[in-house]
């Protein structure tokens, strides 16, 4: 079957444990979870990072791009918007585009934010507008997950959420776990229904 990427950037942990429940429910789906970062991008055009990050996931390759069956995007709210370090990768990626590479693919987006109103909403759908452009399959999360209609933590039909607080500190509440882990299953439910048409 492949395996869902699940290809985030964090700095503060947050987003990367999103990503960690994310690929819990993609194996509970039943597909292999692949774990990817991304390093920072530096003002410095002489700074280079090292060729494996200190620790967490590795960083990621367009090959894992590539050859992945769905696409799980994550990363912390900058101004309302994806962080720069993910959007220089994805603004690596115009070869598979032009290969339509990750055309007809499930892919599903998730973010962190310091507050409720942080600007959720709009990262999330930053996040979705390159996937549209390479032809991926965007899914969100139904309101037939009733953790979604009931939460006052992260938590919105784009994709998953998380407040973080003003101090990056707070942990993941059991219902934004619980969202992860269903974003997770449905990209792994839906790249499988796709494998069999």
């Amino acid at each position: 079957m492949g395996y869902i990427l699940v290809l985030y950037y964090s700095r503060t942990g947050a987003t990367a444990e999103m990503a960690r429940q994310i690929a819990r429910g993609v194996e509970e789906g039943g597909i292999e979870a692949r774990l990817r970062t991304v390093p920072t991008v530096s003002p410095d055009h002489e700074a280079t990072a090292p060729a494996v990050p200190d620790s967490g996931a590795p960083y990621a390759s367009l090959d894992d791009l590539s050859g992945c069956a769905g696409l799980a995007l994550g990363s912390p709210t900058r101004f309302g918007n994806m962080a720069a370090p993910l959007k220089h990768f994805i603004d690596s990626t115009s070869g598979l585009w032009m290969q339509a590479s990750l055309a007809g693919k499930p892919a599903g987006v998730f973010t962190s934010t310091s507050s409720l109103h942080g600007g959720q909403e709009t990262t999330l759908l930053s996040m979705m507008l390159p996937l549209m452009h390479h032809g991926m399959l965007l899914v969100g999360l139904p309101y037939t997950e009733p953790d979604l209609a009931s939460t006052r933590d992260g938590g919105t039909p784009y994709g998953p959420s998380h407040v973080a607080g003003l101090d990056n500190s707070a942990p993941l509440t059991e219902v934004e776990k619980t969202l992860c882990q269903a974003l997770g299953r449905r990209l792994a439910t839906t790249a499988q229904r796709l494998q069999d048409e």
